[in-house]
């Protein structure tokens, strides 16, 4: 048994040093070869801690929604005996020339955006994922159509074409989410007709139709599973184009109406107020909706960490 163990070493120790000997230079051998995946016990934390930022970024988010939606009548409670007071405990973000809470106007808009986006959002990603299946699944000429369809809408940018929609559907509430809606499908579009098209010529699709599951039965049990997972995450990453792109084109007078609170009409407002020195009517309010953009991101990337083969093994 002992000179069978002697042997042993002997063997890996001479096939150490043949790897000594081979790598350049005489130095050892550089790195370890990579792994496929982490230890189990590095692995679960890291994605419960993805898992637990997406979840807390949601949270946050529904809470604004339902702030926003409670207090919107307090929000344009008028105070002339309060207008234009800086910040303080009794008023955090101020209030502006008619004595109204920036604080509560702030949350009423950000609840405002947060349903346009989430409106446009979704029905922006049904559009995409329609066009998509068609793109993939249908004949040649539906894939070139809707090529040359999503290249013609790329081609345009987003914000003229936006107006344009707004303007002629009567600008509101409807016509803002329906522009934001139709302008932008074509990346998430791209990316599925890509996913449809790599699980179409996959090998467990092959033997599928092999065993004779019908097309139903394959796009329900197989692709499905395979596409959604990108579907949900950009659906996801929709939400902060959405509402950047509302708050534009309502700053540019051709979104939401003056009478509805929204942060493009509260920074529209404040801009003839900011060489008075009301600073806060246009600082809070706009940091308030990049850290809304930052909540939705930060829900995109810990989705995308967990549903993404390449991140969901770290």
């Amino acid at each position: 048994m002992s000179g069978a163990r002697r042997k042993g070493r002997a063997m890996t120790d001479d096939a150490a040093a043949l790897r000594g000997a081979a790598a350049p230079n005489g130095a050892p051998e550089a790195a370890a070869a990579p792994v496929l995946s982490a230890p189990r016990v590095r692995r679960l934390p890291n994605r419960r801690r993805a898992a637990g930022l997406a979840l807390g970024a949601a949270v946050a988010l529904a809470l604004v929604v339902i702030a926003g939606a409670l207090l919107g009548p307090a929000a344009q409670a008028t105070d002339f005996a309060a207008k234009n007071l800086a910040p303080s405990w009794a008023h955090p973000f101020g209030t502006d020339w008619m004595g109204r809470d920036m604080f509560l106007r702030t949350l009423a808009g950000l609840s405002t955006s947060i349903l346009v986006g989430l409106g446009a959002a979704v029905a922006s990603s049904l559009i995409a994922l329609a066009l998509a299946s068609a793109a993939a699944l249908g004949p040649r000429w539906a894939d070139g159509a809707v090529s040359w369809l999503t290249d013609l809408m790329m081609g345009i940018p987003h914000i003229v074409l936006l107006i344009l929609i707004s303007y002629g559907l009567g600008k509101g509430f409807w016509g803002v989410t329906i522009g934001v809606a139709l302008t932008h499908w074509p990346s998430l579009a791209r990316v599925l007709r890509a996913e449809i098209l790599q699980c179409r010529a996959s090998g467990f699709v092959a033997v599928a139709a092999r065993l004779g599951a019908g097309p139903v039965s394959i796009a329900l049990r197989h692709m499905a599973p395979y596409v959604l997972p990108q579907f949900a995450v950009g659906l996801v990453l929709l939400f902060p184009h959405a509402i950047l792109h509302e708050a534009a084109i309502t700053f540019l007078g051709f979104g939401l109406p003056p009478e509805m609170p929204a942060i493009g009409i509260i920074l529209s407002e404040a801009m003839g107020y900011l060489s008075a020195g009301m600073w806060w009517l246009a600082v809070f309010p706009g940091a308030a909706l990049v850290a809304c953009v930052l909540l939705f991101d930060s829900v995109g990337a810990g989705l995308r960490r967990l549903v993404d083969p390449a991140s969901a093994q770290e």
